[in-house]
C-alpha cells in the first residue's frame, strides 16, 4: 500500500480554513470535503488556536484566550500539577508507615528475636 503525499499548509491557509469553519459553522467532515483537510489536522489547528467547536466546548487548557475564566482554570491546573506529586508521595509514605511501621519490617523481627 503506497503512502499518501504529506500536504503542508501555510499559516494563511490554516487561518482561512479556521475562519471559514467558524463563519459557516462547518463540521470536521465538511471541512475535509470542502478544503481537503483531514479532521485530525483541523482539530489540531483549532486546539492550537484555542478556538471553540460548534457545540461550544471549552478551548484547550493553556490556550491564549482573553477569557478570564480559562486563564484562571489554566493557572489552577498548573498549580495542581506542581503540588500533586508531593501530596501523593506523602500519602503513600504515610500508608506504608501505617502498614509496616516506621522502621520497616527488619526492626520488628529483631525485637521479636530478643524477647525469645
Amino acid at each position: 500500500m503506497a503512502k499518501r503525499q504529506r500536504k503542508t499548509y501555510t499559516e494563511t491557509e490554516r487561518q482561512d480554513v479556521l475562519a471559514a469553519a467558524q463563519k459557516e459553522g462547518l463540521t470536521a467532515l465538511q471541512i475535509q470535503k470542502k478544503f481537503g483537510v483531514r479532521p485530525v489536522t483541523y482539530y489540531s489547528w483549532r486546539k492550537k488556536k484555542g478556538l471553540q467547536g460548534l457545540r461550544g466546548r471549552r478551548p484547550a487548557v493553556g490556550a491564549t484566550g482573553g477569557d478570564l475564566g480559562s486563564q484562571v482554570r489554566a493557572g489552577v491546573q498548573a498549580r495542581v500539577r506542581e503540588i500533586l506529586p508531593g501530596i501523593v508521595r506523602e500519602e503513600v509514605a504515610g500508608y506504608l508507615d501505617a502498614l509496616f511501621g516506621r522502621g520497616g519490617i527488619a526492626p520488628r523481627r529483631r525485637a521479636a528475636r530478643k524477647k525469645k
